[in-house]
């Protein structure tokens, strides 16, 4: 008999050679049907392999990452085989499962397909589901293995092979298609109901353009037509609200061969945005006890060979540039600065915690195939700060940062979201990390024990860890249900020492500060993108970059219209006329497209009454309301930052 243990500690004995399917079955009938692979020991395998040792678990369905990733790895072998069906002679590279669904890189030789051959893979690949054929996993020897491919002329597999050894090779057959694959896989083909190919694509073999161009066919697979369906719509609504074509619809920023890739530049209507942002992290970080900084934009390579970030972060700053006989770094990193300024006078505990900030512009050497609008960019404003503070302080000043955060997510109505604790790899130590085992597990440890105690929602990701110590990534999600890494919040052990900074204790001898990153914002450039997406372009009144447009009838108008455009100025309001020889009905749809949040229209009637026939984005005809009051309720809404 072997013991198992399940997630929730309970262990239940079973005959030796059991699988996960048949330990589903004894627990539920309904709960053999949904999964779709099994976590044994943390590793994850198909739910038929037999288990002959003493186990840890768990049952993966759906609703599980790994079980999303099984299926959609075993979708890209379902159409790896209607492909094979249709376009004999193929030749495989990789069919990963991605983020959101699978894709398939081959060698098509001289055939090539089009969007138009994807409605017949589709139709095939629905036909083959439906024979329901099992997922069906068998070991090779390197040499069986190789004997195979060789003699189907597959130069791609035989590749892969150089780097297997034997006893780890494995194969996968479904219906008529075998495969080199470690797996795992779901049961059978029935599981996979709803298919959608979304896209053809070049991609270059093992990604190097010296080598030929393969064949990359997308897709998306679901247990079911209306899930499909659901993300389908969300796809098309995603498109409408892309940050790239609204940010270009709504003047918010450019770009410019001659100023260069991933360089922003910032229109005014996008200029109003990021003020008003900083003048919301100014409020906050005000009320919270810190202290505005400034630093230049570059410094010498001896600070950042001092800070670590030389070599471990050499790969994503910009060259050097030699200057007076010293080689100087545009600054990818705000953190060294600040401990300068930390360092420059003398401290005490009763100068902790020390909170200091900056909106600091960074720049940063991103490849260019990894370019993507405003979320990956080369120069970058930060919403950044670094709080300095003893042991005996950092729980309550990391629960004030994670309070800072869930502040913001209720001002944006962010409503989904979760901290994801980023850990160190123990087996990387002195390569990517910071060789301090002890401190990596004492830290970690105080991180995870505030986000227990606080109760907000966080998962643990072991090797993503910055090298100075462990980091909470902020994932949020748009209102569409988009994902998105917000900003970053990091506890730094290692740096401390580095620049020998200190405080004088109670005791009076020198101490230690552990130091906070963190950046709650994020920066301009992937905070507006998100933005721009979650709102669909429709800012609340108080972050629009125009707030009101004042229609009036026709030119007899204008006097009365400019009395109202100095009014709502003098009240710090952001309006313009819309003085065009256009018919007002134009004027309203062109406004509504415009995205501003109130139309302010304004005829004879109105002019004689001191009034204006208000018009609310997406909501429509108000009625007409003295100037007075409006003034008055679009001060108040702003000022409380509603979304209304």
């Amino acid at each position: 008999m072997i013991k198992i243990t399940l997630p929730d500690g309970a262990v239940r004995e079973y005959e030796k050679g059991t699988s996960a399917y048949g330990i589903a079955k004894s627990i539920s009938e309904g709960l053999a049907k949904k999964i779709l692979a099994a976590s044994i020991n943390g590793q994850v395998w198909d739910v038929s392999r037999p288990i002959n040792e003493d186990a840890s678990l768990k049952l993966l369905t759906w609703d599980d990452a790994d079980g999303k990733s099984t299926f959609w790895h075993s979708s890209a072998h379902l159409m790896a085989e209607a492909v094979e069906s249709l376009f004999p002679g193929v030749k495989f590279w990789v069919g990963p499962a991605i983020e959101k669904g699978f894709y398939y890189d081959m060698d098509l030789g001289d055939r090539k397909m089009s969007e138009d051959d994807l409605a017949a893979l589709e139709k095939k690949m629905n036909e083959l589901a439906k024979q329901n054929n099992a997922y069906q996993r068998s070991e090779r020897s390197k040499a069986e293995a190789i004997k195979y491919f060789a003699e189907k002329g597959d130069e791609y597999k035989l590749d892969l092979l150089q780097n297997l050894e034997d006893g780890t090779i494995t194969f996968y057959t479904q219906g008529n298609f075998t495969d080199l694959c470690r797996g795992p896989h779901v049961p059978s083909t029935g599981a996979i109901k709803a298919i959608k190919l979304t896209s053809v694509a070049g991609a270059y073999w093992k990604g190097d353009e010296k080598n030929k161009q393969l064949t990359r066919i997308y897709g998306v697979s679901f247990p079911n037509q209306k899930e499909l369906d659901e993300y389908l719509a969300m796809l098309e609504e995603a498109k409408k609200r892309d940050h790239r074509k609204l940010g270009k619809e709504l003047s918010i920023y450019t770009m410019d061969d001659n100023v260069g890739p991933g360089l922003i530049l910032w229109m005014p209507n996008g200029t109003v945005i990021i003020e008003e942002l900083e003048k919301l992290a100014k409020e906050t970080e005000n009320a919270a006890g810190y202290k505005r900084v400034v630093t230049p934009h570059i410094a010498k390579e001896s600070m950042y060979l001092t800070s670590g970030h030389l070599p471990y972060y050499a790969d994503s700053m910009f060259p050097p540039m030699e200057m007076d006989g010293e080689r100087y770094y545009l600054k990818a990193m705000n953190c060294p600065h600040h401990h300068k300024i930390f360092d420059a006078e003398q401290k005490s505990y009763k100068d902790l915690p020390y909170r200091i900030a900056e909106y600091g512009t960074c720049y940063r050497y991103e490849q260019s195939g990894e370019l993507f609008g405003l979320m990956r960019v080369r120069c970058l404003h930060m919403n950044d700060a670094h709080i300095y503070c003893s042991k005996e302080q950092f729980a309550q000043e990391f629960k004030a940062v994670n309070d800072m955060y869930l502040k913001y997510f209720k001002i944006f109505g962010i409503d989904k979201y979760v901290m994801r604790l980023s850990l160190h790899d123990p087996e990387k130590l002195g390569q990517k990390y910071v060789n301090e085992p002890e401190l990596w597990l004492e830290t970690e440890d105080l991180v995870r024990k505030v986000l227990i105690e606080t109760g907000v929602p966080f998962v643990e990701v072991k090797g993503e860890g910055a090298f100075y110590g462990p980091k909470i990534d902020v994932q949020i999600w748009s209102a569409i249900g988009r994902e998105f890494t917000l900003a970053t919040n990091q506890v730094d052990f290692a740096q401390s020492r580095s620049f020998k900074l200190s405080f004088t204790n109670q005791n009076n001898q020198p101490e230690i500060p552990l130091i906070i990153h963190r950046a709650p914002l994020g920066t301009h450039e992937r905070f507006i993108g998100f933005l721009l997406e979650h709102y669909a372009g429709k800012f609340p009144t108080w972050l629009a970059p125009l707030q009101v447009k004042i229609l009036p009838i026709s030119d007899k108008f204008m006097d009365y219209a400019n009395t109202i455009l100095q009014t709502l100025k003098n009240a710090d309001i952001r309006a313009e006329i819309d003085d065009r020889n256009e018919k007002i009905g134009k004027k309203i749809r062109d406004t509504e497209i415009a995205r501003v949040p109130y139309m302010l229209v304004i005829g004879e009637k109105e002019m004689n009454e001191g009034k204006a026939s208000v018009r609310r984005q997406g909501k429509g005809d108000m009625g007409a309301i003295e100037m007075d009051k409006f003034v008055a309720d679009i001060t108040a809404e702003i000022k409380e930052r509603r979304e209304e």
